[in-house]
C-alpha cells in the first residue's frame, strides 16, 4: 500500500474553496464599474464628477473614523466601502448639492452599513439606504434633474457648490427622466438612446451597455450570481410584455422597461450584494423575481415612476425569511427530511 502523499485534514465548515479573497472580489466589483462611471462623467461633466468622488470620500472617511472611534482595524483596504460610494454616487442626480451627497454618504456607511457590524452584517444595500434618506430629506432636490449638454464640461450647475442648509437655485430648464415622461405625459424615448445612456436620470441611468458588459465580466469571473438579474429583468420583461399586449396605450413595451430608469444598475450591481440576498440558487431566483415584480407594481400602479430602489430594499428585508423558506437539502438526506 502507497503512503498518501499529501495530508487530509477532517475539519469543520467554512471550506476554502477558491482563491477569492474579500479583497480580490471588491476591486474587480470596483472594475466592472469604472466604465459605468466614466461614461457617466462623459455624459453628464464635472457637476457627476464631483458628486462620484464626494460620494466616495464621505463613504470612506466616515468608515475608516467609525473603525478607529470604536477600536476595530479600519477596513476601508478590502474596497468594499469604495463600491458603496459609487454606486451611491451612481444613484444620485448629477446637480445634487455635494453637501447632500456627503450627507448621504455618512448616513449610507453609518446607518445602512455600520450599525448592523460592518462588511457581512448589513441586511440593506448600503447605497440604496443612503440615497432613500436623501429621498425623504429632501425629496425636491433628488428629483431635479439636468439635462444633458455639450457644455458639461465648460460649466457647473449652481447648485452644485449651495452651502449646507440652503435652499439650492437651479440654472437652466430641468429635463424629466424617461420614466416620469412615460408615466405623467405618455411620452416614450428612442430604444438606442435608453441603451446608450444619451438620456437624462441620475448619474448611474447612462449606459445600459456598459453596466450589461460589467456583469457579465463579474459572472464570467464567478463573483457574481447570475441568477438574481436574471430573474429580475427576465420578470420585468414577462409582465411588462402581458401589459403591453392588454393595452399598449396604457403600458410601455418591455425594451422601455428594461432599460429605462436605475432598473439596469440595480439588477447586476445592488441586488447582487452578496450579504443582503439569498445563500441558494433557488432562493436567488424568488428574491428575483420578488424584485422585479415590484418594480413593475410600483412603476404602473405607484405614485412614483421609479421603484428600483424600494423594490430592492424590499427584496433585502425579505431576503432572510427566503432562506428559512428554501434551505438546501442536507448531504446524505433525502429531500424534506428533517434530520
Amino acid at each position: 500500500m502507497t503512503k498518501l502523499q499529501t495530508t487530509l485534514k477532517i475539519q469543520t465548515s467554512p471550506h476554502i474553496a477558491a482563491s477569492s479573497s474579500v479583497d480580490s472580489i471588491m476591486f474587480n466589483v470596483v472594475l466592472a464599474l469604472l466604465p459605468v462611471c466614466v461614461f457617466a462623467v462623459y455624459a453628464f461633466g464635472f457637476a457627476a464628477l464631483l458628486v462620484l468622488i464626494t460620494a466616495v470620500v464621505s463613504c470612506v472617511v466616515t468608515e475608516h473614523l467609525l473603525c478607529r472611534n470604536s477600536g476595530r482595524e479600519t477596513t476601508v483596504g478590502d474596497w468594499s466601502v469604495v463600491i458603496t460610494g459609487m454606486l451611491y454616487g451612481l444613484v444620485c442626480p448629477p446637480s445634487l448639492p455635494l453637501w447632500m451627497v456627503a450627507f448621504g454618504g455618512v448616513v449610507a456607511v453609518g446607518v445602512g452599513k455600520f450599525l448592523f457590524g460592518g462588511l457581512g452584517c448589513n441586511p440593506f444595500n448600503p447605497a440604496l439606504v443612503g440615497r432613500a434618506v436623501l429621498q425623504a430629506a429632501f425629496p425636491a432636490a433628488m428629483t431635479t434633474w439636468p439635462e444633458t449638454s455639450s457644455k458639461s464640461f465648460a460649466w457647473l450647475p449652481s447648485s452644485t457648490l449651495t452651502p449646507p442648509l440652503a435652499k439650492p437655485q437651479y440654472d437652466g430648464i430641468s429635463a424629466a427622466t424617461p420614466l416620469a415622461d412615460w408615466k405623467f405625459n405618455h411620452d416614450t424615448t428612442g430604444n438606442i438612446d435608453l441603451f446608450l445612456g444619451s438620456v437624462t436620470g441620475s448619474i448611474g441611468e447612462t449606459s445600459s451597455l456598459l453596466i450589461l458588459l460589467g456583469g457579465v465580466y463579474l459572472i464570467a469571473r464567478g463573483m457574481m450570481s447570475w441568477r438574481i438579474p436574471v430573474a429580475i429583468l427576465a420578470t420585468v420583461a414577462i409582465c411588462s410584455t402581458v401589459l403591453h399586449a392588454m393595452d399598449s396605450d396604457r403600458f410601455a413595451g418591455p425594451i422601455f422597461m428594461l432599460f429605462s430608469g436605475g432598473l439596469m444598475l440595480g439588477a447586476v450591481f445592488m441586488a447582487t450584494d452578496m450579504v443582503a440576498s439569498p445563500i441558494t440558487h433557488s432562493g436567488c431566483v424568488v428574491y428575483g423575481v420578488l424584485i422585479g415584480l415590484l418594480v413593475v407594481v410600483i412603476r404602473i400602479w405607484g405614485g412614483m415612476p421609479e421603484g428600483v430602489m424600494y423594490a430592492i430594499l424590499i427584496g433585502n428585508a425579505a431576503s432572510p425569511q427566503i432562506d428559512h423558506w428554501i434551505q438546501p437539502r442536507v448531504y446524505g438526506t433525502t429531500r424534506g427530511a428533517t434530520s
